[in-house]
């Protein structure tokens, strides 16, 4: 085996985080590990990287039992993480980046700046990214971070290559390099632990999946031995009855209606669309399409250069957040972690920073409502927390989501932009904030969705948006809106007869 965890056990402050868990892996496998946000899979890499010290168990590689992990241990005996959110160095380059993981000269070695370069360069070609080796970090995409990560750990020559949701932020084009990378440290022996919520996924590269579930392994079995719904099942613990639960709605008003808008600095060109009350709208397209900064401009993040935003048929003036806010236009960012959630803040604290005003009186805040208004929405959003006084960055992926929208949903806004709600979220809390999506249709919000997920797309939106290079290609009725449609608007293949942007 080139690891082996068998019987490991990790509480923190009395939460039994891992439960006498085993796992183990095999030269030139790929064993897919799955379950829940909050399952344990983040407890279990860390107990592996010797990121965390276990209370109990044993852990061993290739046959030798390593007795006190680390992470420096961790890399001289081959294992390499490559986590979902991306570790750079924002003020080095991509080449300094991939060097301080790899570069084992002493403090007083003469750098050979060509080699570094033409070493980083050479890396990046080995999985089919075209990133310059002098871009500095904070110049990345998330995808291009991603990326780098995943250079530096071929350049290790890993023998055990962790991936934690790799795939989250990655063009279908930049997946299919990933899986052509996975295929080669196969061949080479290394053995690939893999981490995905999109089962597609697992599917296709997995030869064997184990299922944790509350901090304890539910089965370790070959990739063929379950089907779809046998392993979302068994993630969750029930059946899971409808992922999309989408119910007609009866739509009121125009409640946001954009014309020609342009932002020549965000790269939009002439957007013009409505979205009703009681109306989600998806906004589809591929990664570059302008979804997110469509987003953002709405916002006023990047203001507008030419055009119209009206609310319930007024133009208002949005140069600004706090301009969006006052005018009912509420925005979940894609990157929750950085922009969505504070993270050493509490979840009191989260819930209530787009509506202090509502419990505060004579400028202070009531600390009694906020915390009332935080339990209301951790019960209502079915928010899974010790407390609400935790701090959001102990939650899970899917319950920073939550928080995230907690935030907006308590400044009772009128339009409500979700970009990327489920990303790295699991099928269980998918369901969740899809059925919430539904309701606060229902209770007449206007929702415009970004989403890369096209089952997503369709599953829950009444009209789609398809983006291609800035401007909005066609906007689709639900029942117009077919995968091939969407893709060939998206590819900018056709038309394909669609209804002209409204």
């Amino acid at each position: 085996m080139l690891l082996d965890a068998q019987g490991v056990t990790k509480a923190y402050a009395g939460v039994q985080a891992l439960r006498h868990v085993s796992f183990d892996l095999r030269p030139g496998e790929v064993h897919a590990l799955v379950g829940e946000n909050g399952a344990g899979k983040s407890t279990l890499i860390k107990i592996m990287t010797g990121a965390v010290q276990a209370d109990s168990g044993a852990l061993s590689v290739s046959g030798q039992r390593v007795a006190h992990m680390t992470p420096a241990l961790a890399r001289a005996l081959g294992i390499a993480a490559i986590y979902q959110q991306p570790a750079l160095f924002p003020d080095l380059t991509v080449a300094e980046n991939i060097a301080l993981a790899l570069e084992q000269g002493g403090g007083w070695s003469r750098i050979d700046w060509p080699r570094r370069r033409r070493h980083a360069a050479g890396l990046l070609q080995r999985v089919g990214a075209a990133i310059d080796p002098d871009r500095l970090g904070d110049s990345l995409s998330m995808p291009e971070q991603q990326i780098v990560e995943i250079a530096k750990a071929i350049g290790a020559d890993a023998k055990v290559v962790i991936m934690d949701e790799p795939t989250a932020a990655l063009t279908d084009r930049e997946v299919d390099s990933l899986f052509a990378v996975i295929a080669r440290l196969r061949e080479g022996g290394a053995g690939v632990v893999y981490i995905s919520h999109r089962l597609e996924e697992v599917f296709t590269l997995a030869d064997r999946i184990t299922v944790l579930r509350d901090g304890e392994t539910i089965a370790t079995e070959p990739a063929s031995a379950f089907t779809r719904q046998s392993l979302i099942a068994m993630m969750i613990g029930r059946e899971l009855s409808a992922v999309f639960p989408k119910r007609p709605v009866p739509l009121g008003e125009v409640a946001l209606e954009v014309r020609h808008m342009r932002n020549r600095a965000a790269g939009l060109r002439d957007i013009s669309f409505s979205v009703r009350r009681g109306e989600i709208l998806g906004l589809a397209g591929l990664v570059g399409s302008g979804r997110t900064q469509l987003a953002e401009t709405l916002f006023g993040l990047t203001p507008k250069d030419d055009g119209e935003i009206r609310r319930d048929g007024r133009v208002v003036a949005i140069d600004s957040p706090a301009a969006a806010i006052a005018a009912g236009i509420a925005y979940v960012p894609e990157d929750r972690r950085q922009h969505g959630v504070v993270l050493d803040m509490s979840v009191t604290s989260n819930a209530s920073l787009a509506s202090l005003p509502q419990v505060s009186r004579y400028g202070l805040i009531d600390r009694g409502a906020e915390r009332r208004a935080a339990q209301g929405h951790v019960a209502r959003l079915r928010i899974k927390t010790a407390s609400i006084d935790s701090e959001v960055g102990t939650l899970s992926g899917g319950n920073q989501q939550k928080v995230a929208l907690a935030r907006w949903l308590s400044a009772s806004p009128a339009v409500l932009i979700l970009d990327e709600p489920t990303q790295g979220v699991d099928v269980g809390s998918k369901a969740e904030i899809h059925e919430l999506m539904q309701q606060l249709a229902e209770r007449g919000l206007a929702i415009v969705m970004i989403s890369s997920e096209l089952p997503e797309i369709l599953g829950m939106s009444d009209r789609v948006a398809v983006m291609h290079a800035g401007a909005i290609r066609a906007i689709l009725n639900r029942d117009e809106a077919t995968p091939a449609r969407v893709m060939a608007l998206a590819l900018a293949e056709s038309d394909g007869d669609a209804t002209a942007p409204s």
